[in-house]
């Protein structure tokens, strides 16, 4: 066995860019990496485990649960040598029950994760709710900076029908990605 020098890296992928997730092989990777941490909780019913990309999303139907699904992780992560940030990690509760005050999570280190009002996976802003419902607000924001700035380019220049097919193709699917998991209002939908 031998060290290799010291290689500085300078230049890399976007976490966040979705039209190269499909040939960045690191996500498929950790999938494969993490492959026995999702298989977790596949003996019960009351959670689950989502893996996307380097994303971890862990559900419960009780707070005990969830603490234990954490700690099984935490294990499992220790295992493979990687490690949870607590620093970008939450609980949001989702139900009949979520504006009851529910008890810490902690970690096995004793850190313990905040309750929070609204959480982002996979760019989708989620929200305490009876229900399962996202906020569009920040899609929106960039749909609109992105339509801006076809406006600002080309607005004089091209004809009507050009910009309503550049707003189509370019701008919808950045307001319409990620949401198609959800169900959405009708007046978000307006």
């Amino acid at each position: 066995m031998a060290w290799s020098s010291v290689i500085e890296i300078s230049l890399g992928v976007r976490q966040t860019d979705p039209c190269l997730i499909k040939t960045v092989p690191s996500p498929f990777l950790f999938a494969v990496y993490l492959d026995d941490l999702s298989k977790t909780c596949s003996l019960t019913s009351d959670c689950s485990i989502i893996l996307y990309a380097d994303d971890i999303l862990l559900l419960s139907l009780s707070v005990t649960r969830l603490e234990q699904l954490l700690h099984a992780c935490e294990c499992e992560l220790s295992w493979l040598d990687m490690s949870i940030n607590f620093g970008k990690s939450c609980c949001l509760r989702i139900g009949p029950r979520c504006d009851i005050l529910a008890a810490g999570v902690n970690s096995l280190s004793g850190q313990s994760l905040p309750w929070v009002n609204e959480m982002q996976y996979l760019g989708v802003y989620i929200v305490r709710s009876k229900s399962v419902k996202c906020l569009l607000d920040a899609c929106k924001r960039v749909f609109y900076r992105a339509a801006n700035s076809i406006f600002g380019k080309i607005w004089r220049t091209a004809s009507e029908e050009v910009v309503l097919q550049l707003i189509s193709t370019k701008c919808m699917p950045i307001l319409l990605y990620r949401l198609e998991a959800f169900s959405l209002y009708n007046y978000q939908l307006k």
